[in-house]
């Protein structure tokens, strides 16, 4: 082998050796930034279980970051604060999250029903079941609600924020008519007390007297499957 060959080669050694310690390096940077998000999330949700563990007990005006702090057995709210703008930003999280969860939940329940009748029960029987389940992120939604505004500066417990709901359920119900499987009625009117008769049992989850959900749900069904005329 010549000299400029064992030159050649020795260079290509280094250059691989070179690249084998860059993928190391990157591989060690996302190692470490995956456990960096981890703990995050972590962190976040610890927060947030807190958040509504508190606004549940209290209420919202006495849920303050320092109480938080110490329902979450943190060292300073300035922990809260590094995950979370303010106050009005960890009640939207905790909104989105319940909402998310709620609306998963319940899809997945609706999703595995082949007739417009039974994703209509699944419907309702999923969403009490849901709120049964849930009661802390209820009265804490119950709280945060009149205080936290969306992107058009509406509180959640307004109609505007409702609407989408009523709206899904107007195509549902529209597509049980078209399908033959629901009477003719006013499918605007029939969402609006569908939703209202399912708040209602949320607004029951706090004070006395205290609601049988058991109940409350095969009432809730009887009486929608009654009304929509399902077959």
């Amino acid at each position: 082998m010549t000299q400029t060959q064992r030159t050649q080669q020795t260079e290509r050694t280094q250059q691989s050796e070179q690249a084998e310690r860059a993928g190391q390096a990157r591989q060690s940077e996302q190692a470490q930034q995956a456990g960096r998000t981890f703990t995050n999330a972590a962190r976040r949700a610890q927060i947030v279980a807190a958040a509504i563990d508190t606004i549940a007990e209290l209420g919202y005006a006495k849920a303050s970051f320092a109480k938080i702090t110490k329902r979450a057995g943190l060292s300073s709210p300035r922990m809260i604060s590094y995950h979370f703008a303010d106050k009005d930003d960890l009640m939207h999280q905790i909104v989105r999250e319940v909402f998310t969860a709620g609306a998963e939940f319940i899809g997945a329940r609706m999703a595995v029903e082949e007739t417009v009748a039974a994703k209509l029960r699944a419907y309702l029987e999923a969403n009490l079941e849901f709120l049964r389940a849930h009661p802390r992120e209820m009265v804490a939604l119950t709280e945060i609600g009149p205080h936290v505004r969306d992107a058009d500066g509406q509180p959640y417990t307004s109609q505007s924020t409702q609407e989408p709901g009523v709206r899904g359920l107007e195509e549902l119900l529209t597509a049980g008519q078209r399908s033959g499987e629901f009477r003719d009625f006013d499918v605007r009117a029939l969402a609006v007390m569908i939703r209202g008769a399912v708040d209602a049992a949320a607004q029951r989850l706090r004070g006395e007297p205290g609601l049988d959900f058991d109940t409350y749900t095969r009432e809730l069904v009887t009486a929608f499957s009654l009304a929509t005329g399902s077959r």
